[in-house]
Formats: structure tokens, C-alpha cells, sequence
């Protein structure tokens, strides 16, 4: 037996043209006589004539692909050798993917049961039109080769096709990447997708980041390309972190993309019948009687009769009977990570003059800070105005300049970032604040490197950004508030 490595060219309509390579066996026939004494030769004594640029084309396959994986995944997307082929895509958008039942088998039980079951499909093209080419590609060549190769575009597509063939650990990748690719601008999004595919640890960090970032999620252009059960069930959330005048607001964006796919003119009338009783969820009674009367009052979408009644409920001693829910939402209650055990103050401390104060924290499990707690004046009640700012290697997360006033205690003051911004495990992230107002303030003594709050474990260490004394064994910044 002798192997022989022939190259070959396959250019496709519609593909790019490519070179292609396998084994093809030769029978030879076995040398006669003395073995001990064969010289190379063929039986009829003519010797075999291989120059030494064809023995390093014959031999050349097992140095270039050494191991069986390697040489597997030559055959991905190959016509050499191929028993069936793929008809990919919706009509009109399709594409030929030539492969092999025996690889297809044995790496998905319904590729399995597709070649070789007792219902095995004869047929040498098989139409997929549910399934992406990209997405279906993807999925062959991790079956061919265990390389998985994901991208945001491709991702979910590709999700569907892991979980329709049953292919556990490119499931597993697929939910890995978009876990870590999560923002509130895809986080409505996601939840929709991950209710469908029946993911729940997915499902459960979109409502994370809803919660924590509604704001930013309503306010996305996601959230308009939800379907309606998926909005109803974000509308019904307790915990949205987020005012009710927003939420009415982001209620009828949704209101208008949807008109937008069903051909409608996006009127007030047309609004309200595509959002249906999904209108009633909105708590429209938890607003300010201000915010009804500058938003939901005015938008039209309301009947006059409703627009009369919760003017009435707001200002009325005996209320009307209303269709929309009364409560507040609960939202979400901040977490304080307090990193000293005890603060004091001096005559000649804390002095500011725009200077920095500075830490680095790293936690064990991903939070979103919301702001941070400073000390105020330790010589009666004064304003301070401060800049905030949370960063992660050199890159500003999140800034904020405000104010806030102290009442001459001890007591930490809350200052917020405009949203709560999102920290990743096992990263050290650097938090700031600079100051301006009274001198004489209260700082922190006692600093611990590693603080247990809750389920979260905060480490701290020193800033090379603090040029006013802030470390860990002192100084300002006593406080990270965060969601969890």
C-alpha cells in the first residue's frame, strides 16, 4: 500500500475557490522473492521512480497535519469524499455545504438518528431553511474540528442551530459569549431569546441587568424589537430600578416600532390597540401627579374618561376605581461596602484643594457599582461639590459632577453616577473623588484589604491616582454603594 497526497481545486459557483487535500489509497502489488534482498522493486523487476519533489507531496500530509484532528478538519466544507449535502438558509438566500454522515453522526444524536436510524433520510441534499449558512457552518466546523468560532451577528443564530442538533458544549460557548457580552442595550434582547431557548442562568443575568439598568435597557433600541409577551413580562417586573414616567415612555417607543411591523401608522390610537392590556401595566398611579400631567396625560393614548379618573385618584378624598396598578414597584435596595472600622477627624484634616482621592477595588463576583459614600464635614452642616469617576485600566467607566451636603456626623453621604455601571469579576477597578468645600472633615482609620459584604468579597489596594493621602489604611471614599 502506498499513499499518495493529491491536490485538488474546487472552485464553486458562489464559493471562493480553495485547495483541498486528502489520502488516496493505491493497490500495489507486494513485492515477490527474497525480502531480505528486495531492492525497491516492482514484481517485473522495473524499479519504482520517485523523484524526491513527488515522495515529499506523498509523505508531506502527516508533517503538515500531524494529529487525526487536524487531518478531520481538512475535510469541513469538502466535496472530497462527501455523502451528503445541505441546502442552508430561507429561499433565496441558500447555500450548498457538502459533509459526511459518519462525522455528522457521531457528534450529534440527531445526525445520528438523521443517517442512521431506523428512519434514516435517503436523500443526498437536505433542506435546512430555519437554520443560518453562517450559523450552520459554525456548527460543522466545531463537529469537524472542536474550534468554535463566534461573533455578536452570528451568535444566537447559531444558539438556535447547537440546540436543534443537540450539541451540548457549542450550546454551552454560545451562552458563555453572550453572558459576557451582556449590556443594557441587548439585555431585552437576550431575555427574549434565552426564554426561548429555555436557558435560564442567561435568563437570569438579563433580569440583572434590567433590573439594575432599566433605564438604559427601556431606553434602547432593543427593547422596540421585543415581542409582546416578553414586554408584558418586563412591564409586570417588581424590581425595575427605574421611574414609572420612564417606563410609560419606553411603553409607547415600543408602541411605535410596533405599528412600524404591522403596517401601521404609528397614531395614538394605532398605539394603544397594538399594546392591548400591556397598557395597564404600566403603574401610572406610582407616578408624581407632575410627571401624569406632563406626560401620560397629554400623550393621547389614554381615554379621556382615564385621563379624568387618576386626576381624581391624585386629588380626590374618595378615589376612582382604576385599571392600572396602584403600587410602586419595590425596585432595587443599594448595598454599602463600608471598608472602614472606624473615623476620626483632626484640626488640621482632611484638607482637599483639589486633590484626588483615590482606591482600587477587585470583587469575586460581578456587581454594579452605583456610587460611593464619602465623608463630609466634621465642623457643622456644609456643601460640598465633587467630581466622582470609576475606571478600569486607564478607561473611564463613569463620571458624575455634583453636590452634596453633610450635616457636620460622621455619617457617610451618597453620591450617584447617573446609572449604576456594570464590574466584572476578578478585575481591580479604580474609583476616585475630588472634592472641593470645608477642610475639616471626617477620614477613615482602620482600612481593611479584603471586606465581605453580603455574597460579594471586595479586595482594596492603593491607587497611584491618590495624591491626597487616600489608601487602604485611610482617608476618604469609606464606601462603595452597588447592586447585586
Amino acid at each position: 500500500m502506498a499513499a499518495e497526497l493529491i491536490s485538488t481545486s474546487l472552485p464553486r459557483s458562489g464559493e471562493v475557490e480553495v485547495k483541498k487535500s486528502f489520502i488516496q489509497l493505491n493497490e500495489l502489488e507486494p513485492p515477490t522473492g527474497n525480502h531480505d534482498q528486495y531492492d525497491g522493486r516492482e514484481a517485473g523487476g522495473t524499479q519504482q521512480d520517485f523523484s524526491n519533489s513527488e515522495r515529499e507531496e506523498r509523505d508531506g500530509w502527516k508533517e503538515v497535519q500531524p494529529t487525526l484532528r487536524e487531518r478531520n478538519a481538512l475535510m469541513f466544507n469538502n466535496e472530497q469524499m462527501s455523502d451528503v449535502h445541505f441546502i442552508v438558509g430561507p429561499p433565496g438566500e441558500t447555500q450548498r455545504v457538502p459533509a459526511h454522515k459518519y462525522v455528522l453522526a457521531v457528534g450529534s444524536s440527531v445526525f445520528g438518528a438523521m443517517f442512521y436510524g431506523d428512519l434514516a433520510e435517503g436523500e443526498s441534499a437536505i433542506h435546512i431553511p430555519d437554520v443560518q449558512p453562517a450559523a450552520f457552518l459554525i456548527l460543522l466546523k466545531y463537529m469537524y474540528s472542536d474550534e468554535i468560532e463566534l461573533d455578536a451577528d452570528t451568535v444566537l443564530a447559531t444558539l438556535y442551530a447547537a440546540k436543534k442538533y443537540i450539541v451540548p458544549a457549542l450550546a454551552k460557548a454560545c451562552v458563555s459569549f453572550l453572558e459576557t457580552s451582556l449590556e443594557a442595550k441587548n439585555a431585552c434582547v437576550l431575555l427574549s431569546q434565552s426564554r426561548l431557548f429555555e436557558e435560564p442562568d442567561l435568563t437570569q443575568r438579563c433580569w440583572e441587568v434590567i433590573d439594575t439598568q432599566a433605564e438604559l435597557a427601556l431606553r434602547s433600541d432593543g427593547f422596540c424589537d421585543i415581542d409582546l409577551h416578553t414586554l408584558e413580562i418586563i412591564l409586570q417586573r417588581e424590581s425595575l430600578n427605574i421611574r414609572e414616567a420612564q417606563v410609560f415612555q419606553a411603553a409607547l417607543r415600543w408602541a411605535t416600532a410596533e405599528c412600524r411591523r404591522q403596517g401601521l401608522v404609528g397614531t395614538a390610537r394605532n398605539q394603544r390597540t397594538v399594546l392591548g392590556k400591556a397598557l395597564y401595566l404600566v403603574r401610572i398611579p406610582s407616578m408624581t401627579l407632575q410627571e401624569f400631567a406632563d406626560g401620560a396625560a397629554q400623550s393621547d393614548v389614554l381615554t379621556l374618561k382615564e385621563t379624568r379618573d387618576i386626576f381624581l385618584w391624585f386629588t380626590a378624598s374618595s378615589k376612582p376605581r382604576l385599571e392600572f396598578c396602584l403600587a410602586k414597584r419595590v425596585g432595587l435596595s443599594p448595598q454599602r461596602c463600608h471598608r472602614f472600622q472606624s473615623s476620626a477627624y483632626r484640626s488640621n484634616q482632611w484638607r482637599y484643594r483639589g486633590r484626588c482621592d483615590s482606591i482600587q477595588f477587585a470583587v469575586d463576583r460581578r456587581i454594579f457599582i452605583a456610587g460611593l459614600g464619602l465623608y463630609g464635614s466634621s465642623g457643622g452642616k456644609a456643601e460640598y461639590s465633587v467630581k466622582i469617576e470609576l475606571k478600569r485600566q486607564g478607561t473611564v467607566l463613569a463620571q458624575n459632577l455634583t453636590k452634596f451636603l453633610s450635616d457636620g456626623s460622621s455619617c457617610t453621604f451618597p453620591v450617584w453616577f447617573e446609572h449604576p455601571v456594570q464590574v466584572e469579576q476578578d478585575n481591580f477597578y479604580t474609583v476616585s473623588a475630588i472634592l472641593d468645600g470645608n477642610e475639616l472633615s471626617y477620614f477613615g482609620q482602620e482600612g481593611m484589604t479584603e471586606v465581605q459584604c453580603g455574597k460579594v468579597t471586595f479586595q482594596f489596594q492603593c491607587s497611584a491616582d491618590s495624591t491626597n493621602g487616600t489608601g487602604v489604611q485611610g482617608g476618604q471614599i469609606p464606601e462603595l454603594v452597588f447592586y447585586c
